[in-house]
């Protein structure tokens, strides 16, 4: 009995003194903690899961712009109205004197751009990578988003969003030369870029296109003289090869472009001076590469040289742009379709010392108010 009224009297002691209640209950605990101790099984983490980034980002339609001094900005699609042939356009990039607008893509947020340079050299970003600016604005400078050397400039610049879709790529520069190569060459990440093709001498980049290896291959010079010829007459090369004669150069001209022939398709032709048509490829019968070729339009001084040739369909749109960075764009099918020898219709309005220096197709049609 002694020992019992001992506890009692222990256990009421607690009771009545918050302190000890503190003390006991710590004690227990950690009498719990050194008999039952393990280490944690779980982890808390962060659950990333299946996550991209750019399932964030929507996939919308982009114009993609560069100058000649090289500022580089995306624009949203929508910021350019349908307007008739002819028309002035609206203002699109404001940009310092003697630069202009010289690449114009219309693209898709998540789709690759692949910038191909006066060196030889590819590099590669994702549309969305290029920050968006207003229409009216001069742009990002391409250095900051591109390892380029000083005396290095991009020259040509095509999208893809898969490097399967087609086959290679078509090498086309100024003094004649074409290459092509397979597509999947050019898909690295590396940032410091990849040998695109080896340029000789004073040659230059003037175009790449994607092909399928059977295609026919329209080229066009600065004159307005065109050959078309199988693309099969070109083997398929390395990424430092530095091609084939495509066309004969006379003194003083120089190719613009090159694209690949559709059925159903026309040749868009389109001159500094503002003028520009459309002709059916049968005017264009095939022959072996290396030749000069045969007229593709009728220039003169007022007309000007030819600044761009594409392929266009029927229900096509393009962006015209001029040496100021005024936009428009229009349907094609404003403009007239006319035999080789024909000197095309006014497609803009250069005035003052301006001329048009770029055309880029537009993808689809919106229906955009004029």
């Amino acid at each position: 009995m002694a020992k019992l009224r001992e506890t009692i009297e222990g256990l009421e002691a607690i009771l009545g003194d918050d302190a000890k209640k503190r003390a006991v209950i710590s004690d227990e605990l950690g009498a719990v903690r050194e008999t039952y101790a393990q280490p944690r099984r779980s982890q808390i983490t962060f659950d990333v899961g299946d996550l991209d980034i750019e399932d964030l980002i929507d996939d919308e339609e982009l114009v993609v712009t560069m100058s000649a001094k090289g500022y580089i900005k995306t624009v949203s699609s929508d910021s350019f109205k349908l307007q008739g042939r002819g028309g002035r356009g609206v203002a699109g990039t404001k940009l310092k004197d003697e630069d202009y607008v010289q690449h114009i893509i219309h693209t898709t947020a998540h789709a690759y751009l692949l910038f191909f340079s006066t060196r030889g050299r590819v590099y590669r970003l994702k549309a969305h990578e290029i920050p968006m600016k207003e229409r009216t604005a001069r742009g990002t400078a391409v250095v900051n988003l591109l390892p380029l050397q000083p005396d290095e400039k991009i020259q040509a610049i095509i999208d893809t969003r898969d490097y399967e879709t087609n086959k290679f790529l078509f090498f086309c520069t100024k003094n004649g030369q074409v290459k092509k190569t397979k597509f999947t060459e050019y898909d690295s990440s590396l940032r410091a870029g990849l040998i695109a093709i080896n340029l000789k001498d004073t040659d230059e980049l003037v175009r790449v296109i994607p092909t399928n290896g059977g295609d026919d291959i329209l080229m066009l010079s600065k004159a307005g003289q065109a050959i078309r010829f199988a693309e099969d007459e070109v083997r398929a090369m390395g990424r430092a090869a530095a091609g084939v004669r495509g066309m004969k150069m006379r003194v003083g001209d120089e190719v613009v472009s090159c694209d690949v022939t559709r059925d159903d398709a026309a040749i868009l032709i389109v001159t500094d001076g503002g003028y520009g048509k459309r002709t059916q490829l049968d005017k264009f019968n095939r022959q072996g590469r290396g030749g000069q070729g045969v007229r593709g339009i009728k220039i003169n001084e007022k007309k000007g040289s030819v600044v761009a040739a594409f392929m266009v369909g029927i229900d096509d749109e393009i962006f015209v742009i001029n040496s100021v960075g005024t936009v428009i764009r229009m349907e094609v099918r404003e403009i007239s379709s006319q035999g080789r020898d024909a000197t095309g219709v006014k497609v803009m309005n250069v005035t003052g010392g301006q001329t048009v220096a770029s055309v880029a197709p537009v993808l689809g049609t919106e229906d955009d108010d004029a």
